[in-house]
């Protein structure tokens, strides 16, 4: 096991110049020393050799394409990357990023309800109105609507990171259609079922939870006086690089999984198309862009959605989750600002700081950006996946010489950063144990009383030697992320915190699910429209439609 590690040392400082990466196993060298939260988990993996472990690798790509866990690269369908040593966290460091994660929720709440509402953050100077009139994802169609619990963001995925010194700092957010949470229950179930021992005597928090905690905050985002509320998953399609995830948490959360065109609208309610008739829709996840919800207010060709579910919406006849217009809170000019925010509607010091950030619509930081291309990293203020990002160092001098003139053009659509070099793991690549570079997604769900946090979150690593992009969509793969609860059971196990295989984990591996919604009341409308049938040219239309949103920011992790 040992010679695993063989030259990673020299791999850790040989890719770039300046300071190195934080390490989240050793803190300077393999030299036997381990940081407390893998000191367990290093022996479990040193009792296996270099065949055995590729051989669970291969087990655990295997696990995952019969299940169809997979992602679209370069127009290839490949297995999602799951690599065999998992992230640990230590639990008073979870606690602390789980706090800071709350707290940048609230604030992210509090902001969209004054953007969509009075608009006293703009009134009081503490953001420009420019900046909200100018992003792209505010919709206006959005103001005034607001949900029964008054709860816009139900889920949340802070990207956050830890820099060169190991601190904790905010990425960006996502609470548009935040993706990628299907990973993190699909990473326990194979690596309970693939490397069971490597639970044994850790103490690590399930994950399982999550379907039911989501699933009771959709029901409490339920319009007033419902009851019984009918909750469904709304999805592009097959062709949508996430779908995997729209059908799992549809069959976790015992609900249905609808596109569009099983959806219409009538007497100012939304209705779904079942084989018993038509059923009333209370509260819809939807998993579609806010461009292709509705096309009555949105873009008038798209079928991904349908005709007057904004309306539904502002009668309060129907939620939808994530609230329209919640992408403003996504850009990543807004982002320079919700340190701010946070102190003007909570009252409080941010927890976990932002990377340091140009704002580049300000002359001046233009000015010094321009001066420093090649030592910064550019994004597109409204972009996801890592899509149009640029690394300075790393890029070559006509596509520094592009951006330059993108960046005089434009300097309100994009934002710049200092070359942070994300913290690094263990991974196994073809010559041994490697370091790569890896974020963290934790997944916030708010059920308008509180934020929970599902413990552990999305680790996302970087493949290729090097690369600081870790987006699914740019190569990346995963790891399970294992947060640490001393509070646990310690003895024997198969599965950490899991005293028998009954457990929920295991129940979780075995695809075992058991939550059903209860019985609806009032399944059928007053009256009934007739939609006409689908033609062909509709459903190629349609095919059309959800390949450009397989494209959109919202699907990809």
């Amino acid at each position: 096991m040992e010679s695993l590690f063989n030259g990673y040392t020299s791999r850790r400082s040989a890719v770039r110049t300046g300071p190195g990466p934080w390490d989240e196993m050793f803190p300077a060298a393999p030299d036997g020393e381990v940081r407390g939260p893998y000191r367990d988990l290093y022996p479990a993996l040193a009792g296996m050799d270099d065949n055995e472990l590729r051989a669970r690798t291969d087990a655990l790509a295997s696990s995952y394409l019969a299940q169809g866990v997979t992602f679209d690269f370069a127009g290839e369908e490949r297995p999602f990357p799951l690599d065999v040593v998992p992230r640990v966290v230590a639990a008073d460091d979870w606690l602390y990023v789980e706090s800071g994660v709350k707290q940048r929720v609230r604030a992210l709440e509090a902001f969209l309800a004054d953007v969509y509402g009075p608009q006293l953050a703009v009134q009081d100077g503490v953001i420009p109105a420019s900046l909200i009139s100018s992003s792209s994802h505010f919709h206006r169609q959005a103001a005034g609507i607001v949900g029964a619990n008054g709860v816009r963001i139900h889920v949340a995925g802070i990207d956050v990171i830890r820099d060169e010194a190991g601190a904790w700092r905010v990425l960006e957010d996502n609470v548009r259609v935040p993706s990628g949470v299907s990973y993190v229950l699909a990473n326990r179930r194979v690596m309970a079922q693939t490397l069971p021992e490597l639970f044994t005597s850790l103490r690590v928090r399930p994950v399982v939870d999550y379907p039911g905690r989501l699933l009771q905050a959709l029901r409490a985002a339920a319009p007033e006086g419902v009851d019984h509320p009918n909750v469904v998953v709304l999805t592009p399609g097959v062709h949508n690089s996430a779908y995997y995830e729209h059908t799992l948490l549809a069959r976790m959360m015992g609900v249905e999984l609808v596109e569009g065109r099983d959806l219409f609208c009538s007497g100012g309610r939304v209705w779904m198309h079942t084989t018993a008739g038509p059923t009333r829709v209370d509260v819809i996840y939807r998993r579609v862009d806010d461009e292709y919800l509705d096309p009555q207010h949105f873009r008038p060709d798209s079928v991904l959605g349908a005709p007057g579910l904004m309306l539904a919406s502002r009668l309060g006849t129907v939620t939808i989750a994530n609230a329209v217009g919640n992408g403003v809170a996504d850009d990543k000019l807004v982002y320079t600002y919700v340190p701010a925010l946070i102190r003007y509607y909570l009252g409080e010091d941010p927890i976990i700081p932002n990377v340091d950030t140009w704002r580049l619509e300000e002359p001046a930081a233009l000015e010094e950006v321009l001066d420093r291309l090649d030592e910064l990293v550019v994004k597109p203020v409204d972009g996801s996946g890592g899509k149009g990002l640029v690394v300075g160092p790393d890029a070559s001098r006509a596509t520094l010489e592009e951006l330059r003139r993108t960046l005089l053009a434009d300097p309100r659509g994009w934002i710049a950063q200092p070359v942070v070099q994300l913290s690094t793991i263990p991974t196994l690549v073809e010559d041994g144990f490697r370091p790569r570079h890896v974020d963290l997604r934790p997944f916030a769900v708010n059920d308008g009383d509180d934020v929970w946090v599902l413990p552990g979150g999305l680790t996302r690593v970087a493949l290729p030697e090097g690369q600081l992009v870790v987006n699914s969509s740019q190569g990346g793969g995963s790891k399970d992320t294992w947060v640490l609860d001393p509070s646990l059971f310690t003895g024997p196990t198969t599965l950490a915190g899991a005293p028998d295989p009954a457990s929920d984990e295991v129940s979780l591996a075995t695809g075992a699910i058991a939550v059903v919604a209860p019985p609806r009341e009032d399944p059928h409308p007053p009256f009934l429209s007739s939609p006409q049938d689908e033609d062909v040219e509709a459903r190629h239309h349609q095919q059309q439609q959800q390949q450009q949103q397989q494209q959109q920011g919202g699907a990809s992790c």
